[in-house]
């Protein structure tokens, strides 16, 4: 056999270890990997579906009622709207402590500039809608151009505008009674119709809205691209030519927007315009995002997820009181429910790498 053959036969031989090694790793085991990797949302899909059917069965058509199954849409509508905020931060790999009291002083300034100035409703939602993408907008900033960290800038901007909020409002709650009276369209987001036996608010409405078109933005549009190049690798990002600083500014501002919304909502699912209303937003929105299979490392995850994240905590907390369980079983679960989907994105991650 000549060399020239010899070489053939070795290559060849080659070529067939090496398939033959790809093959052995082609077990179920790594194409679940591949899964969850590719379909970030299955997980809490799974988990959504899981706690319903265990709910369902073991509480019959008291929980399976469209009545008790709109009433968690009901329930969840303002911690999704301001998950949905936070899950945009988290993919550019930063964090959004401000989320809650950005949706609150959004609905004092509709509240206030309506029945302090007599400025008409709709102008008065939209400049509380203009003042919250502009206080998202300047922790963008901050850390974009400035390069302090998430954490820092949202964690100070959380107790200035929570100071704001009492400060702005003196206190005040303005009450339902007057807002139907004088401005009803402060409470849109609230009102009601029914469809069958399930009964769904304008919000609950909004929020599966928004989500859908979060979907579609961050999968079909270059923004959406950039978002998750900037949360996977910065650097890189920027050497491909994405504008790293406008992306961030752009997330922050577009997750204030939402706050405000979400603020809108809050009127609407409350009734009233005050300062006390959604203290526990900002942990509520990380819990539905962590959930929901976001990574808090940034890069990866689906908005979805968020949606079901927040489902599911809303799933256990009306089947655990159907049951009549003790609301600290529901805070429980949830915790358990976060450290396994931490756990969950790090063996993902780690078996990737």
């Amino acid at each position: 056999m000549s060399h020239d053959e010899n070489f053939d036969a070795v290559a060849k031989g080659a070529d067939t270890r090496v398939a033959s090694f790809d093959d052995g790793h082609d077990g179920i085991l790594h194409k679940f990997h591949h899964l969850l990797h590719t379909t970030p949302a299955i997980v809490p899909l799974i988990v959504l579906t899981a706690s319903i059917v265990t709910f369902g069965l073991l509480l019959g058509s008291k929980f399976f009622s469209p009545f008790a199954l709109t009433l968690i849409l009901q329930q969840v509508q303002i911690v999704g709207i301001i998950a949905a905020a936070q899950s945009l931060v988290i993919l550019t790999a930063g964090i959004e402590l401000s989320v809650g009291a950005i949706a609150v002083i959004s609905s004092i300034v509709m509240g206030t500039f309506t029945f302090r100035y007599g400025i008409p409703a709709p102008i008065s939602v939209l400049c509380g809608l203009t003042f919250g993408t502009m206080i998202g907008a300047l922790n963008g900033w901050l850390v974009a151009r400035m390069k302090l960290p998430p954490f820092i800038v949202t964690l100070g901007m959380w107790q200035i505008v929570l100071a704001a909020n009492f400060l702005y409002s003196r206190n005040e709650t303005i009450r339902s009674q007057d807002i139907e009276a004088n401005a009803p369209i402060l409470q849109l987001l609230g009102w009601k119709f029914k469809m069958g036996g399930a009964v769904f608010t304008f919000g609950v409405i909004f929020m599966v809205a928004l989500f859908l078109v979060l979907a579609y933005v961050l999968r079909q549009t270059a923004w959406g691209r950039h978002v998750y190049a900037v949360g996977d690798d910065p650097e890189a990002a920027e050497l491909s030519g994405v504008n790293v600083s406008k992306t961030l500014i752009s997330v922050y501002a577009v997750s204030g927007l939402i706050c405000a919304f979400g603020g809108w909502a809050l009127i609407g699912r409350i009734g009233s315009v005050s300062p006390t209303s959604g203290q526990l937003l900002n942990i509520e929105s990380i819990t539905a995002v962590v959930i929901g299979g976001i990574s808090l490392f940034g890069g990866r995850g689906s908005i979805l997820g968020t949606f079901f994240g927040a489902l599911i905590v809303g799933v256990f907390t009306l089947g655990l009181r159907l049951l009549g369980a003790d609301a600290q079983w529901t805070y429980l679960l949830i915790g358990v429910l976060i450290i396994t989907a931490v756990a969950v994105d790090q063996w993902i991650r780690k078996v990737a790498a």
